[in-house]
Formats: structure tokens, C-alpha cells, sequence
């Protein structure tokens, strides 16, 4: 067997196992099946694209697994892989439901490429669309705008933090976190590294922009004004139906 042919053969099994890893393994094996997949010629995105694809026809939902294998995909710059991906996955790999008429294309997008401080921005944003133009104009909220929010719509936006972070960020995490502490505010805002001490955490600059954050650290509901519209943000009913 001449060289060449050996390390086809050697190309090929390793690309099997990374497959069965990411078909059968742990999320963490599967999230590093997937970073080297991404890297190994046209036939390791291959069999991400298959991976993704499969998900999809099954109507599996989609997990941070699925987001992880997306944004790896979106970051090639293959032209078969961005046509795979805008023919199948052309919002991405969530379903933009929304019962408001919101459009969530532009947090998805930035979610996706990793870009968590305007992705915070832009959900600000949503928020203040859905609570309607007064909000819009003000660019806060009032904590009984909050619970008149679709439960739909936040859906949506807490899956897109949670898919695009690795399961890190997102409203149900912070709702999480707050319960562990027995809705103790104050024992919640340095574990989500919003306040040390009795220093509250400078905005933007003093956050963390990345998926080095602790858990629950995004999105900045507290720059929603004041501890009532977080309160009614996590206490919403879309986190228990």
C-alpha cells in the first residue's frame, strides 16, 4: 500500500469515529467531533452538513450541538458549505416563531457569529417591539410590558442565546441561577458577575463578551431598568408552560 493510499484510509476511519462520536457521544465529545470535523478537508463539513440536515428531516429539536455545528459551518469559507446552508438553513438553525410579527433574523445572525455584545443589543430591541412603540422610543421597559409578552417570542429569543452559547447564556438560565439562590437578587448578581461587591458592573466595558462569561451572564436583562421588569422577565410564564 503506497503512501497516498494509506493516508486515505487512515483520513477515512478517523472521519468514522469523529461521525459516531458526534451521532451517539456525550454534547462535550460531540462539540469536539465537531471542531475537528470542521477542519478536515470537504468531507469532515460534509458529514456535518449531514448531521444538521438529518436533525432537521427528523424534526429533531435543535440543541447547542446544533448551533456549535452551524456556526463552524457559517465560518468556512467553502462555497458549497454556504450554499448547503442557505438553501437549508437559510434563518438559521432555530425556527423564528414569533406571535407579535417579530422579525428575529438579525439576533439570530449576530448569535451565530459569535457576536454577543450587538446580539444584546438587538435583543434589547426586540423586547422594546414587542412591548410596543412607546417602548421603542423610550428603549426600556415598564414590568407590565413585560408580562404581556407572547410567550411565543420569548421562546424564541431564549433559544437563540442558549443554542448559540453552548447552553450558557439565556433567560432560563438567569431563571435557573435566581431559584438556586431562593430569589435572593443580591446572591444573584455576582454569581452572574453583574455586581462585585457593592460595585455594579460597568456597561459595556465590564462585561464579558464572550463564551468565557460565567453561566447566565448575558443577555444584560438589568439594563432593562430596574430589578421589577427582570423580575417579571423571569417569573414570565413562558418558563413554566
Amino acid at each position: 500500500m503506497n503512501a497516498s493510499v494509506h493516508t486515505q484510509s487512515s483520513d477515512s476511519t478517523e472521519i468514522s469515529k469523529l461521525e459516531s462520536q458526534l451521532l451517539t457521544g456525550t454534547e462535550k465529545t460531540q462539540l469536539q467531533a465537531i471542531s475537528v470535523l470542521t477542519s478536515m478537508g470537504s468531507e469532515g463539513p460534509a458529514v456535518l452538513q449531514s448531521f444538521l440536515l438529518t436533525r432537521r428531516q427528523q424534526g429533531m429539536n435543535p440543541t447547542f450541538v446544533d448551533g456549535t455545528c452551524y456556526q463552524l459551518l457559517l465560518s468556512l469559507d467553502a462555497p458549497s458549505v454556504q450554499t448547503f446552508l442557505s438553501k437549508h438553513f437559510p434563518q438559521g438553525v432555530v425556527n423564528l416563531q414569533s406571535n407579535a410579527g417579530i422579525d428575529y433574523t438579525p439576533l439570530q445572525q449576530y448569535l451565530a457569529q459569535q457576536q454577543f455584545e450587538e446580539a444584546d443589543r438587538v435583543t434589547l430591541q426586540k423586547l422594546c417591539e414587542l412591548a410596543g412603540p412607546g417602548a421603542v422610543k423610550r428603549k426600556w421597559l415598564y414590568f407590565t410590558e413585560v408580562e404581556n409578552f407572547p410567550i411565543t417570542d420569548l421562546r424564541t429569543i431564549n433559544q437563540l442565546w442558549l443554542i448559540h452559547s453552548e447552553g450558557k447564556f439565556g433567560y432560563s438560565v438567569q431563571r435557573q441561577l435566581w431559584l438556586s439562590v431562593g430569589k435572593n437578587w443580591d446572591a444573584l448578581w455576582p454569581q452572574i458577575r453583574w455586581r462585585a461587591g457593592k460595585t455594579w458592573t460597568r456597561y459595556p466595558d465590564g462585561f464579558t463578551w464572550d463564551l468565557s462569561a460565567p453561566r447566565g451572564h448575558l443577555p444584560l436583562s438589568n439594563q432593562l431598568r430596574g430589578v421589577q421588569a427582570l423580575n417579571a422577565l423571569l417569573s414570565h410564564p413562558a418558563w413554566t408552560r
